[in-house]
């Protein structure tokens, strides 16, 4: 099987942060970050220009020494298209597929897979990026 398009970079990092409020204030004022898109209270997307930062309010019973803050890196692609080829090629080599592209209500498409050490992935078509 040929290997899709080369990735666009690393720009889509989430966070699963527990002082929500304080995190936006700190990456939103402090460091100038726009918000993108806001689906509900306990999401936020941010961006300095070329990038996407996800702050994901973490559950109640978060803890450092069980969970990591990291919750997914995203790779960017360059159209949604290279979503599903991205998906068919990772799969077709056996890698832990996480979550089935699928499009999502802010016009972005992606799907998850895990590395080899269960980290997650997510391959994002991301059109403002």
């Amino acid at each position: 099987m040929q290997k899709p398009n080369p990735l666009g970079g690393l720009r889509h990092v989430a966070f699963l942060v527990k002082n929500f409020d304080a995190c936006l204030n700190f990456y939103r004022n402090l460091l100038g970050m726009s918000i993108v898109w806001q689906p509900d209270a306990d999401n936020i997307y941010l961006s300095s220009g070329l990038d996407n930062l996800a702050l994901h309010r973490a559950p109640q019973d978060f803890s450092p020494s069980k969970h990591q803050h990291l919750d997914h890196v995203g790779f960017i692609l360059n159209n949604p298209e290279e979503v599903d080829q991205w998906y068919e090629y990772l799969n077709h080599h056996s890698v832990d597929i996480k979550a089935l592209p699928k499009n999502h209500r802010d016009g972005t498409r992606s799907f998850y897979c895990a590395d080899p050490d269960g980290n997650i992935v997510q391959m994002i078509y991301i059109p403002n990026i």
